[in-house]
């Protein structure tokens, strides 16, 4: 796992992928993929310790299935399914961290989120999940609870862009290198989690659970300097 993390020159997220997830929000359905940029030191793998809150942020989870690019795609056609399919090495859960009143203040005034979803301990991961677990990523079970009680869960089939069309929106834009992850973006049921809350999530094929899919993360109080103040 620690390679994931190594090998990620980039983490690129998929906004609004999800109907009800936009709804929720109060959000605009896009009318076509757009997506933003997480730092790979938000990276959190798997036994590496818990998710760090800010002072003064309104921490909010969103699960999400990742890919982890095995080739470089650059200009990809949104109809080669099988050129999408097979620059993907392998896959993995992943939970997008977000500053949600930061994110809300920086939505209000036009300014970029990158704060909102960068901080460190912000993308905990699962282990790396190999391909030959997941037959159909299109129709997999994405679930995430808070201290045993279930926030997320819902199909990928429920998409609004599938895989090859997100791949090539994103490599039109810029080039996906070997190591790079794409997250999918993330079905409806998002909301808080403070200090001492236990978050855990998965997936499921065929109703079967996938071992290597499996996080479990706690949340705890970030030491240092930041405090959240409006910009």
């Amino acid at each position: 796992m620690a390679s994931i993390r190594t090998n990620a020159r980039k983490v690129v997220c998929i906004g609004r992928n999800y109907a009800d997830h936009i709804t929720e929000l109060n959000s605009a359905r896009p009318k076509r993929p757009f997506f933003f940029l997480k730092p790979p030191s938000s990276i959190l793998p798997p036994a590496s310790g818990p998710v760090l809150r800010p002072t003064g942020v309104n921490l909010h989870y969103e699960v999400e299935l990742a890919l982890i690019m095995g080739k470089t795609v650059r200009d990809l056609d949104a109809e080669d399914d099988k050129g999408a399919m097979d620059a993907i090495d392998g896959y993995a859960i992943a939970i997008d961290m977000t500053a949600r009143n930061v994110q809300a203040e920086a939505k209000k005034k036009g300014l970029p989120w990158s704060i909102a979803k960068g901080f460190d301990t912000f993308l905990p991961m699962s282990n790396y999940i190999p391909k030959a677990a997941v037959p159909d990523p299109h129709n997999l079970e994405l679930w995430l609870s808070v201290n045993e009680e279930m926030k997320q869960k819902d199909s990928t089939q429920l998409m609004l862009f599938p895989i090859p069309r997100i791949l090539a929106e994103i490599s039109q834009c810029m080039t996906l290198e070997q190591g790079d992850m794409v997250l999918t973006g993330t079905p409806k049921g998002v909301g808080s989690v403070v200090v001492g809350d236990v978050m855990r999530a998965g997936l499921r094929v065929d109703g079967q659970e996938v071992k290597e899919g499996r996080i479990e993360v706690k949340v705890e109080e970030k030491a240092g300097l930041y405090e959240y103040q409006e910009t």
